[in-house]
């Protein structure tokens, strides 16, 4: 796995499983905008899309996001090096539809079952 040189600055990851956008963006110092955009780029930066296009990102997505950060503002990566660099170190193929769906609907189900059982 990358090692994240100077991501000790940041702010521990709290243990939870869903993270809104507001709260990744001020766990990695990164604007909202520019983890939208990064979606775009990053085949392998897939967080879970609600009702509205709310995202929900997963704490591997915040371990990324960190990876991405650090490749770019602190090693002086391109975009087009970053991508190379994340690609050879994570190996995984990209996420499918089926599979996002599976994840959106997962989420949705969690969510119920917190709504039955309060």
């Amino acid at each position: 796995m990358l090692d994240i040189t100077n991501n000790h600055e940041l702010p521990e990851i709290p243990c939870k499983r869903y993270f809104t956008i507001g709260e990744v963006s001020d766990l990695c110092a990164v604007k909202p905008h520019v983890l939208r955009y990064w979606e775009q780029e990053f085949n392998q930066l897939r967080p879970i899309k609600r009702r509205g296009n709310r995202r929900y990102y997963q704490r591997q997505d915040v371990v990324l996001i960190r990876q991405i950060r650090s490749l770019l503002y602190e090693l002086g990566f391109t975009i087009g090096g970053a991508k190379q660099q994340i690609s050879n170190d994570t190996g995984t193929p990209e996420i499918t539809d089926s599979q996002q769906m599976i994840r959106a609907l997962r989420v949705e189900l969690e969510e119920v079952l917190a709504v039955l059982t309060i």
